[in-house]
């Protein structure tokens, strides 16, 4: 039987928050900023229709809600009355899909519903647009069928805070519509009259208590929103919950969250939820149904990949312009370059601007030249404080692996992500802009070669002097060397004649003869190079040394950019570079039981690691399927499904880094919206 209890992020647009739910226990909540499930006590349930009790799902830990202790000389502890049960795992349906997610237990349902829409040029849209996109909320909707019985019965929503941070409060919205709140950053609003909010010890407390008592306790750290069926009717009651964090978030750079401009306040986001519900929740539900034609297995890992991403997206404002930032789940690094990269193809697909705005933030700020020229950093900060001008907070000097610099691979992604931007969206005018930059960066990747032009021959040679006595490294930094080692890895030569190709149009479009010859030289000789080193079973070495024995599947991954622009050099086999051919036969030679593939069918990126990135997978599969003409996968799929779905992940929704399918690292990651090349 499928495990259906996985953590998933129900997240806003821009708002780096997310209402976290799947994982049995005290595993979800409300969190904003968190780079992980909140891990609080969730109450969602129903009174019994024969006894006094209630069920709910099994989203609460039992011995964790009371945070008061008392001397044994003073009045008894209050203790919980043991009126709460948790429904039947067995008894418990989910369908889970990207814009909604329905759990069905007993006579309950609960449907939650986030956005996956297009996000408005924030520098140049109107309010009325940015707001349907930007709400810093989700809904829920709570279905309660009475039908069969005789009696009223009290449906619940509810969570227990953090008393460490805010207290719970209760607040009433014109009189009518009630809410309740942490503080003045999280809330649960009824988005129509009749909910009866409630602060207490627990939910089982809330549970017993009379209604007065309810309403008038304030010490505890549990809020909730009561609603009662009459007997024998159906109804549905809609939610929702909202985030705000108001003023300056960020050090380094001074920022506020970019929808504090359009809402004032927490209860103003909740008035615009409750009074657009019934416009924004259709809309909402549809937003994703371009996933509709994938088969299941990607359909889900890419809905699952998607509510991560938004968890880890920040909309800013800073100096009055807009700012876009995601962090890197877990670990929490800004707009960290090689996720940028990866996450280009969803972007140039929903939010072309937002990859403009990257571009101009790391040439602007997050750009330094080294001894052989122009590179990027590999990130612009880490949980909210921004870099140094010129600085990330990963990169270290003296470091032969994890934190060193990553200069030439950030110089490729910046050069590839730039090109891809320009060309496909026709920016004519910023490419013209970004001249300059551009220029630099061919004369940044030549010395990198070889200062001597008569010694190039188009793969990188050279680490950046800034590593000291270190060397470069991949974003593949926790693999061994096979992926890890920049210095003629396979992987950043095929990438690194794929920024050369695009340069080339680049300064095509640019009327550049030169430097668009230059850059077709560099093309030819990274081609020639590669299939140089071409082995006799038709594979390319992890390490272009002559050394290595590793086989890796990402050697392939620098044929997504030229692919894109749908270039005539990867289909005309007469072109001196042309790789097509030289790599479709080595994903043939090395996808296979117990080199690249593991027992359970799933992609292994290296030979010689367990250690595998789904977000690289899916970026391969599709260039297998669309580039080199391999059939989809459909084995491969269900394993790498599996592993999202396995119960010792499950706490961490959607994670990348997976150890023989396990998920020990990259957790609650953004990167996996990679899977939407599958989207036609």
């Amino acid at each position: 039987m499928t495990n259906i209890f996985f953590n998933a992020a129900h997240s806003p647009i821009g708002a780096c928050a997310s209402f976290t739910l799947g994982f049995p226990g005290a595993a979800g909540g409300l969190g904003i900023e968190l780079g992980k499930p909140a891990e609080q006590n969730v109450y969602i349930g129903l009174e019994n229709a024969r006894n006094a009790d209630f069920q709910a799902l099994p989203f609460f830990q039992r011995g964790g809600d009371d945070l008061w202790t008392f001397e044994a000389s003073a009045e008894p502890r209050p203790q919980s009355p043991n009126i709460l049960k948790k429904f039947k795992r067995a008894s418990i349906r989910r369908e889970f899909s990207a814009a909604t997610d329905i759990w069905t237990a007993g006579d309950l349902t609960l449907k939650i519903i986030s956005p996956i829409l297009p996000i408005p040029d924030p520098a140049s849209a109107a309010p009325d647009e940015l707001k349907p996109v930007l709400l810093p909320a989700v809904y829920l909707q709570l279905s309660v069928d009475n039908r069969r019985s005789r009696k009223a019965r009290t449906a619940f929503i509810g969570w227990q805070g953090d008393k460490a941070r805010h207290g719970m409060r209760r607040f009433t919205l014109d009189s009518e519509l009630q809410g309740v709140a942490q503080g003045n950053e999280t809330a649960l609003i009824a988005c129509q009259p009749g909910a009866q909010a409630a602060v207490g010890f627990a939910m089982p407390h809330i549970l017993a208590a009379p209604p007065a008592t309810r309403r008038q306790f304030g010490l505890g750290q549990t809020a909730a929103l009561l609603v009662s069926v009459p007997p024998g009717e159906q109804q549905t009651f809609t939610f929702a919950v909202c985030f705000y964090r108001a003023g300056n978030v960020t050090s380094g750079i001074e920022s506020t969250y970019f929808y504090t401009r359009l809402w004032d306040s927490l209860e103003s986001v909740a008035r615009y939820a409750a009074e657009n519900a019934p416009t924004l929740i259709p809309l909402w539900e549809t937003s994703a149904n371009f996933l509709a034609p994938l088969p299941p297995d990607r359909k889900f890992m890419l809905a699952h990949a998607l509510r991560n991403y938004y968890a880890s997206t920040q909309l800013l404002e800073s100096n009055g312009k807009p700012l876009w930032v995601v962090q890197e789940g877990e670990y929490r690094m800004m707009n960290t370059l090689d996720l940028t990269v990866d996450h280009l193809f969803h972007e140039l697909r929903m939010n072309p601007w937002v990859v403009q705005n990257a571009l101009d933030t790391f040439v602007e700020r997050y750009s330094y030249t080294d001894k052989f020229g122009l590179s990027f950093t590999h990130d612009m900060g880490t949980t909210n404080i921004f870099a140094p001008a010129g600085m990330s907070a990963y990169e270290l000097p003296d470091r032969p692996g994890v934190f060193s610099y990553m200069t030439h691979e950030q110089l490729v992604n910046w050069i590839c992500a730039a090109a891809l931007y320009a060309l496909t969206c026709h920016a004519d005018e910023w490419l013209s802009l970004r001249r300059d930059v551009f220029h630099r960066s061919l004369a940044s990747l030549l010395q990198r070669d070889h200062p001597d032009p008569a010694q190039r021959d188009g793969v990188m040679d050279f680490d950046t002097d800034l590593a000291g006595g270190g060397s470069e490294i991949t974003t593949y930094d926790s693999l061994d060397s096979s992926l890890g080692q920049a210095r003629r890895s396979s992987y950043l030569a095929v990438k690194t004649w794929a920024a050369y190709l695009l340069l080339e149009q680049v300064f095509i479009h640019l009327n550049e003869p030169e430097s668009e010859q230059t850059a077709r030289a560099q093309t030819v000789a990274a081609a020639q190079t590669i299939r140089a080193n071409v082995l006799p079973d038709g594979s390319l070495p992890a390490i272009l040394d002559g050394n290595s024995a590793a086989k890796i599947i990402p050697t392939i991954e620098g044929l997504i950019f030229p692919a894109l622009l749908h270039l005539p050099a990867l289909k005309d086999d007469s072109d001196p570079a042309n790789l097509v051919p030289i790599l479709k036969r080595h994903l043939q030679a090395i996808l296979q039981p117990g080199v690249c593939l593991f027992p359970d069918g799933g992609w292994k990126l290296s030979s010689t690691s367990d250690n595998s990135w789904l977000n690289k997978i899916y970026l391969c599969q599709h260039i297998a399927e669309t580039v080199l003409g391999f059939p989809p996968d459909p084995r491969a799929d269900s394993a790498h499904a599996g592993w999202l779905k396995h119960p010792q992940n499950g706490f961490w929704a959607w994670s990348d880094q997976m150890v023989a399918g396990k998920a020990l690292g990259s957790r609650f990651y953004p990167r996996g919206v990679t899977g939407i090349l599958w989207v036609a």
